[in-house]
């Protein structure tokens, strides 16, 4: 028995020995035995697309007030702005569009808000509008709806709530075809608007105030008159834009509106104006691109 013990005491004392001496570790050993763990997986962040951002500016030559001659005319400027993903086409943009993006994205339905503005018709600066009251700037705030049949073709509608000159509702439906070729895109179709007596009025609309005040410039007395809501004018346009490069575009438009029932029988359109409303432009953009900032 004591052989034993000595047995084992001495194995005991060459092991401990073998490890003080770095020949054995004995948890090193045994962890490379063991299996390691997996690393742990990385969270995959997909790449974010770039932004294609476009700007412009538009000049404009039309009518001086609604419902004026056409030798009076009068020239605006209209900045142009939208923001596309990298890789998109540029989206088209029709001459008498609201400002406006897409929040609802269907395919072939499209959906999203539309702000547009009316000028100021001051009465003083024509004889034909003397006496007849100033009208202030306008903003129009609504939606708009698209659909697309087919990929040359566009049914566009707006329904917009005027604020300050006018108060009333409008809605603007138009049919283009849009048709690209080469560095061109030619579009056109017809147009087609309503609105109410309170967005017709304050343009078209005499009271008994105005009637009297409007007698001056060798021009007859208006009567007194009242517009009411309903169809305000049909027409068509056409545009043509020339893609130069990824960068530049150049385009160039003619709209035309026939005022239509009590608007065009107002004594200021009949007497002192025309039912034939023609909007010429020219414009140009250059598109770039950034990173979305969130």
């Amino acid at each position: 028995m004591a052989g034993w013990r000595f047995v084992i005491a001495a194995l005991a004392v060459t092991a401990l020995g073998l490890v003080a001496s770095g020949l054995i570790a004995p948890d090193l050993a045994a962890a490379a035995d063991l299996p390691q763990p997996a690393p742990a997986p990385v969270a995959y962040t997909p790449p974010v697309p770039d932004w294609i951002v476009t700007v412009g500016l538009e000049g404009r030559i039309g009518p001086a007030w609604p419902g004026s001659p056409d030798s009076k005319l009068r020239a605006a400027g209209l900045p142009l702005f939208s923001v596309r993903h990298a890789g998109e086409p540029p989206p088209y943009f029709g001459p008498r569009d609201s400002f406006g993006f897409t929040v609802i994205d269907l395919g072939q339905f499209k959906f999203g808000p539309a702000i547009n503005y009316v000028g100021e018709r001051k009465a003083a600066d024509y004889a034909a509008t003397v006496g007849l009251g100033n009208v202030g700037l306008t903003v129009q705030a609504g939606a708009f709806a698209e659909y697309w049949p087919v990929e040359w073709l566009r049914l566009r509608t707006e329904v917009r709530q005027g604020f300050g000159g006018e108060g009333g509702v409008t809605n603007d439906t138009f049919l283009d075809a849009v048709v690209p070729f080469g560095q061109f895109r030619w579009s056109a179709g017809p147009r087609v608007t309503f609105a109410s007596a309170p967005a017709i009025n304050p343009y078209y609309g005499i009271t008994l105030a105005q009637s009297i005040n409007s007698v001056g410039a060798g021009l007859a007395q208006l009567p007194v008159y009242h517009a009411s809501g309903g169809l305000y004018s049909y027409g068509a346009g056409t545009q043509l834009q020339y893609f130069i490069n990824d960068q530049w575009e150049a385009h160039g438009f003619v709209e035309y509106q026939r005022l239509a029932d009590s608007v065009a029988d107002s004594p200021l359109v009949t007497q002192r104006g025309s039912a034939d409303q023609w909007t010429y432009g020219l414009g140009a953009t250059y598109s770039f691109s950034m990173h979305p900032l969130w």
